[in-house]
């Protein structure tokens, strides 16, 4: 799915659809009018291609539980809180989903009213924030994949990245854009010990790269049919595409000290500031924190339960479970981050010239 194409869609009668006059339908009054709405900006990847993904059936639930209908927008993290932040004088979205930072990002800008969703006590205290203003909804991890057919087995290092045989045959998605882009700058600066180490690798990989991408999930179906051997993504989104993708396996590059690393990078969840319909806003995100969607994340979804309660046993669970394995998983100074960002993107792009 897009990291940062707009989409936009409405839950109506069990199914996601099309619903391009959202644009009009829910300005001004017309909006606060329609009591019986909630409106959701999202970061892609929760959604099916084909009407089978997490928010598919959260929303179809929800919707038939409640009468209550999902007006869906979707485009990139950072793209979903630059439209709100247009907006914030007059409010169009009721729940805002986006990766870390700019989760960080949107609370900072004042985007967030404190709501804590039924359930919310059982997320851990990493991953939701101190003043209750988000919570996450699915947990999730930072991750690449690779082409299975084309490479024996998956890359280990970075450092292999730089081999002349990736040329033009890798690519990752925009940093300060799409959510997992900005988390290639985030693990790269971990892995390497700071940002100047960062930026002089990221400097050299540039020779391989294909160039800037804005979207992160068209980035997966390339690599799936060998256009790419090489792409960043998540492990929730890859690992639903999977299903559909046979070429698709999920790597993580390991540190300067040999051993694979990640962060979580949950999708997270906040009741946006003054939103027209802030009542559905809070059943909404107390439905999708509620145990019967938590227990779904892994089965449908691909990712990882929010509450610590929450123990799937599925299939999915399984595979993930082992998918992680061995792999060390570090928790990034996610203040740093937020006050930093502009100048680590605008850093990243002196450095490689984007």
């Amino acid at each position: 799915m897009p990291r940062n194409t707009l989409k936009v869609t409405t839950a109506l009668a069990g199914s996601l659809l099309l619903a391009a006059p959202l644009l009009s339908a829910c300005g001004g009054s017309s909006a606060a009018a329609d009591e019986k709405a909630v409106t959701v900006y999202s970061a892609d990847g929760l959604k099916g291609e084909n009407g089978d993904g997490w928010y598919d059936r959260v929303f179809k639930d929800f919707e038939k539980q409640t009468g209550i209908k999902v007006k869906y927008v979707e485009g990139g993290s950072g793209e979903m809180v630059q439209r709100a932040v247009r907006e914030k004088s007059n409010p169009q979205a009721d729940v805002l989903v986006t990766l870390p930072p700019f989760i960080q990002q949107a609370d900072g800008k004042g985007l967030l009213q404190k709501y804590a969703p039924k359930g919310s006590e059982q997320v851990g205290a990493a991953d939701k924030a101190a003043d209750g203003t988000w919570t996450s909804v699915v947990n999730n991890y930072f991750g690449f994949v690779y082409n299975k057919k084309e490479l024996k087995q998956a890359p280990k290092t970075w450092q292999e990245l730089l081999d002349g045989k990736y040329r033009n045959k890798l690519q990752y998605s925009t940093p300060g854009v799409a959510g997992d882009g900005t988390a290639v700058l985030i693990k790269a600066m971990h892995d390497f010990g700071g940002k100047q180490p960062a930026l002089d690798y990221l400097k050299k990989l540039q020779a391989n790269n294909v160039g800037p991408s804005a979207s992160t999930g068209k980035l997966a179906p390339k690599v799936d049919k060998g256009e790419l051997l090489v792409a960043n993504g998540d492990v929730q989104m890859n690992y639903a595409q999977s299903k559909t993708m046979p070429g698709l396996g999920i790597w993580f590059p390991a540190g300067q000290d040999g051993k694979p690393t990640t962060f979580a990078l949950p999708y997270a969840a906040g009741l946006v500031t003054k939103a027209p319909h802030s009542e559905n806003g809070r059943k909404l995100l107390d439905f999708m924190l509620g145990r019967q969607a938590q227990q779904e994340v892994s089965e449908i979804g691909g990712g990882f339960s929010a509450r610590g309660d929450v123990k799937a046993t599925d299939a999915n669970a399984t595979a993930l479970a082992g998918l992680m394995n061995g792999v060390q998983v570090f928790e990034p100074d996610w203040s740093d981050i937020d006050k930093n960002l502009t100048g680590y993107v605008e850093d990243w792009k002196s450095a490689t010239g984007s």
